[in-house]
């Protein structure tokens, strides 16, 4: 889920800096009713640490079986990108699913990972350039949600989009639709955008991707209050919440929360929040599509339909979408 990064009328000033916006997103989010936190800000350098080991959970489904979706369709999805592209994607992460397509994309000019974690990015791009050393890394440290400049190396070429990972559901339909149309202002006229996308199931499968019996998704959650005690001068005792994930089926979304195991104020850069026992914030929303449904989504914001690839159990999809004109 996205809040409005600006601060609220009745916020005291923070400074616009990225730790200033940081601190104005906790800040609304804690005084909101319901509470709510921004889930992009699980991504430091820990939480996308986290999220790797979440990956490769036995609950979790969603990696492996989008990387076989890769395997087995990466010359398909290949045959849609233009010859020479410049490949952009968005909120990068690991280059794990990104090495699965290039085994057949010879041809690729550049690649351009995005992401809001620069000491990770960083570390993903030295690491691609030493086994890849003919392809241009060319990362950018930005906040994909919001329109961003590309490298001037990039500019002349012909532009696709990767979106994996089925990072397209943390949003709001409504904001899911924004975004992809940001990706088309990004991209361009006739541009290809491959990304992940998961699909409705059974709530046991989808309640146990994300509470795991190792806990590690737990931590990952947690650890956003971590992150806010280290950065943002918290007094939090991170013990006194607990990591809960249920399906709203109405809804046809998971939902994240931490919840307070008991009545207690937290204070955040000098700013106090009380919580009732049983109240809880609400960091993520896991939106779970059909394909129609979700090739609908994308039509409303000014992409078409290319094709789509699911594996045999039905649990995940991958589109290739073209932008209008």
């Amino acid at each position: 889920m996205t809040i409005d990064p600006r601060l609220s009328e009745t916020s005291p000033a923070a400074p616009i800096t990225e730790n200033g916006l940081f601190l104005a997103d906790v800040w609304d989010g804690l005084a909101a009713n319901p509470k709510a936190l921004p889930a992009k800000y699980f991504y430091d350098a820990a939480g996308s640490e986290l999220f790797e080991q979440i990956t490769v959970l036995p609950e979790y489904y969603p990696t492996r079986t989008e990387l076989r979706i890769l395997d087995e369709r990466g010359p398909a999805i290949a045959a849609l990108l233009p010859e020479g592209a410049a490949l952009v994607e968005f909120g990068s992460g690991s280059t794990a699913k990104l090495r699965r397509l290039l085994r057949h994309l010879p041809g690729l000019a550049a690649y351009v990972p995005v992401d809001v974690s620069g000491e990770f990015l960083a570390e993903q791009a030295e690491t691609l350039r030493g086994d890849f050393p003919d392809l241009a890394v060319e990362p950018v440290v930005a906040d994909f949600t919001r329109p961003f400049g590309l490298p001037e190396g990039v500019k002349d070429k012909a532009l696709a989009g990767f979106f994996p990972g089925s990072t397209i559901g943390n949003f709001e339909p409504g904001e899911a639709g924004r975004l992809l149309d940001v990706f088309g202002r990004i991209l361009g006229p006739g541009a290809v955008l491959v990304l992940g996308v998961d699909l409705v199931k059974d709530r046991e499968v989808l309640e146990a991707a994300y509470d795991d019996a190792a806990g590690v998704t737990a931590a990952f959650n947690l650890n956003l209050l971590h992150r806010i005690n280290r950065e943002l001068d918290g007094e939090i005792d991170p013990a006194r919440f607990t990591h809960r994930a249920v399906f709203n089926a109405e809804a046809s979304r998971i939902e994240m929360h931490l919840v307070s195991r008991r009545a207690q104020t937290i204070r955040v850069a000098g700013r106090s929040f009380a919580f009732a026992e049983g109240e809880s914030i609400h960091t993520e929303n896991s939106y779970k599509y059909t394909l129609d449904g979700f090739r609908a989504l994308a039509a409303r914001a000014g992409w078409t339909a290319a094709e789509a690839w699911t594996d045999r159990d039905g649990l995940f999809s991958v589109h290739a979408l073209r932008r209008a004109g």
